[in-house]
């Protein structure tokens, strides 16, 4: 039967997907939604706009750059969100957390300063949750490096099991060293599969058609990681800039949820980063991505 991409076509960069009770909750960077732009779906290809998942920011911040929002559900009642946002007192991005007690919130941030600011290395953004096989919980993000000129490091520390704190010791895991990659690596997101730890990642500049996806494969959730060397997911002609990845599996397939831009409209789309699915399957433990196809063949 199939879907067409984007599923969502209007600006709905960094997407994040949950399943909860047979419905698809996806949350996005600010935009015309709100902070935090939530959606809601029955099947993943039919979205219905909800509206703003953290309308009211903490202390520390200030409404313009919220980023990048992903929630970890730990359970029926409690939503645990991470998020970028401003650092007033520095000027540089940061992560927050929030709480809520439903999917859609409204998300809650109480806290008088960030969870993660790393101001001396750019700022912090991009944080990804991960739970692993065993419970333990994990949070990895990026220094925004490419903000000041330096490395852009992929970091991963342990979570307490509320998920509001970091509890053990911070790793870096992979920066950029490939050519494709440019000046920067982001967007983590951690799979375990088989015993085996994947994590992707976005390499590049958001806004070029070089932005696109890679891979490396973890003995652990802490690393050590090797990288695949070239992307898995990259412009096609029917979607320029594919990045920022996530992976949810859905009615026996794996899918790549990630933003793309119009490629015939470069620097005039108004619709942006839109929201569009590829399907994902695996050879042993190497991940194969669909190139973005505007009409996709497999049905979610």
């Amino acid at each position: 039967m199939g879907f067409s991409n984007p599923v969502y076509g209007n600006n709905f960069a960094d997407p994040f997907v949950v399943a909860v009770d047979n419905m698809y909750y996806a949350f996005a960077t600010n935009g015309a939604l709100g902070n935090v732009q939530t959606l809601r779906s029955p099947d993943l290809v039919s979205w219905d706009e909800v509206g703003d998942a953290l309308p009211v920011l903490p202390s520390w911040t200030s409404p313009g750059r919220v980023w990048a929002p992903e929630v970890a559900v730990h359970a029926a009642d409690r939503y645990v969100m991470y998020y970028t946002s401003r650092d007033d007192a520095s000027d540089r991005q940061a992560v927050g957390v929030a709480v809520a007690s439903g999917p859609e919130g409204p998300y809650v941030d109480k806290s008088a300063q960030p969870l993660i600011s790393q101001v001396d290395e750019g700022g912090s953004i991009d944080a990804s949750p991960f739970q692993d096989s065993t419970g333990r919980r994990w949070l990895y993000w990026k220094n925004d490096g490419n903000a000041i000129g330096v490395d852009t490091w992929i970091y991963v520390s342990e979570l307490s099991a509320d998920g509001l704190t970091l509890t053990g010791p911070v790793h870096r895991l992979i920066k950029q060293d490939l050519e494709w990659e440019g000046n920067l690596v982001e967007a983590p997101y951690m799979v375990e599969r088989n015993g085996k730890f994947h994590l992707f990642y976005s390499g590049n500049a958001f806004d070029k058609a070089t932005y696109a996806v890679g891979h490396a494969l973890c003995e652990s959730p802490t690393g050590p990681c090797t990288k695949s060397g070239a992307p898995i997911l990259y412009t096609s002609p029917d979607a320029a800039g594919p990045g920022h990845n996530m992976v949810l599996h859905a009615a026996d397939h794996d899918w790549f949820i990630y933003h793309a831009w119009n490629p015939t409209q470069v620097g005039t789309d108004p619709h942006g980063r839109t929201m569009w699915l590829s399907e994902l399957t695996w050879s042993g433990d190497v991940p194969v991505v669909q190139p973005p196809l505007r009409n996709n063949p497999t049905q979610p």
